[in-house]
């Protein structure tokens, strides 16, 4: 047998005062939590900044002595050489078959306007794309690799036109690129990180 309850009119009232009162909550933090999520992913660069410059950082002691790398700044490849004293050595001696040996109409910062095109003679940073039409440019770092020829120290080979950089990327006479590979801003906060896209003048995008 069910009995039949009577509900007063405080009971009602109070209990409908409670359900309100736990969904106006429910609703405020559902909402708070949407409007947050703006809010929150403002704390990170995003894409567009990225493109438009965000710095880009790299450990150089990762790389190798004689090896490159390839990491991204402004949707760009920039390669990272870590040259060995030979490599280095190598830069002294074609200065003939160069078509701008010192740099005077290639665009590089004024920190890498010299023989190594670098702020630190073993770390090089280009951006790596042929100053011709913009292909990507391969590394043959072998002296007298036999499919550039006996002569060549080791280089930059743009295979799609034929165009040569040596391993300050100076371009070769007789290569379809007229000036030399651009050289980025970028600075080594400390003795192994190597930031891309800042430098005394270029603050990047943060």
């Amino acid at each position: 047998m069910v009995e039949n309850v009577v509900v007063a009119d405080d009971a009602v009232d109070l209990s409908r005062r409670k359900f309100l009162t736990t969904a106006t909550v429910a609703t405020g933090v559902v909402g708070a939590a949407f409007a947050a999520v703006p809010f929150i992913a403002s704390w990170s660069p995003s894409e567009r900044a990225k493109a438009l410059g965000a710095p880009t950082e790299l450990d150089v002691s990762k790389i190798d002595p004689g090896q490159m790398t390839i990491i991204t700044w402004r949707r760009q490849p920039i390669y990272i050489v870590r040259r060995t004293p030979e490599m280095v050595d190598h830069l002294k001696g074609h200065d003939d078959l160069l078509k701008d040996k010192d740099s005077e109409n290639s665009d590089q910062p004024p920190y890498a306007k010299n023989l190594t095109r670098s702020r630190l003679p073993d770390i090089l940073v280009l951006i790596g794309t042929c100053t011709h039409l913009g292909c990507l440019p391969k590394q043959r770092f072998e002296p007298a690799d036999p499919s550039l020829g006996a002569y060549w120290p080791g280089v930059f080979f743009c295979p799609c036109h034929g165009s040569r950089f040596d391993l300050a990327g100076r371009v070769f006479d007789g290569s379809p690129a007229s000036v030399n590979l651009r050289v980025p801003p970028y600075e080594f906060p400390s003795p192994l990180k190597l930031v891309v896209g800042v430098d005394e003048t270029h603050k990047g995008t943060a």
